[in-house]
């Protein structure tokens, strides 16, 4: 179903980041820079979120709700399968006057407007969880931007290659780390009405 894609498409772009941050570090190994700029620095908000603890246990958690979800709808999904096999195999005379058939369509209705009211819901608990780390990071960064002199912050993942004397990334991470060490427990988030399309 589309949750599953919703929650793999999610994961992947997390775990992506995750790499694209290995293949980054590994990357400038090869290069040799010249010298740093000075007050120019670099940050990958995608490395920060895949590097860190607290967005490792973002990724945890939102493995866990997702298969919450999987299970929830699983039921639905077996039913719906089961009554489309009979009726298709019964043919006219399994519903004569097409009342399974509607009761049928109205359950795949619900079916689907749950899935996508969950969807929604992962969708926004992420937005929350990701904003709980970003504001953890900003007073990290504020802080390094005043350490580094920096006069510009680019952001890293639209930079091909950097001095690493110039990224703030690996010094945010680690203080993350300290400042946040894990996201605080959390299920899955009703979206607001005033939020809901």
């Amino acid at each position: 179903m589309k949750m599953i894609a919703l929650g793999a498409f999610a994961l992947a772009a997390l775990t992506a980041g995750a790499a694209s941050a290995q293949a980054q570090a590994q990357a400038p190994a090869a290069l040799n820079h010249g010298a740093p700029v000075a007050g120019v620095c670099v940050y990958n908000p995608q490395q920060l979120l895949a590097g860190s603890t607290a967005g490792q246990s973002l990724v945890t958690g939102l493995q866990r709700l997702g298969e919450e979800v999987r299970g929830e709808l699983a039921p639905y999904s077996t039913s719906l399968q089961t009554e489309a096999t009979a009726l298709q195999q019964g043919g006219q005379a399994a519903d004569p006057d097409g009342a399974r058939a509607r009761a049928w369509q109205a359950r795949l209705q619900e079916a689907q407007q749950l899935e996508q009211r969950r969807s929604n819901e992962l969708r926004y608990t992420e937005s929350l969880q990701t904003q709980t780390i970003v504001t953890a990071a900003r007073p990290i960064l504020a802080a390094l931007y005043q350490e580094k002199a920096c006069s510009i912050l680019l952001d890293g993942s639209t930079v091909l290659a950097v001095n690493p004397a110039m990224d703030l990334t690996a010094p945010a991470v680690q203080r993350l780390n300290q400042a946040l060490p894990t996201l605080p427990a959390f299920s899955r988030s009703e979206v607001p009405a005033e939020l809901q399309q």
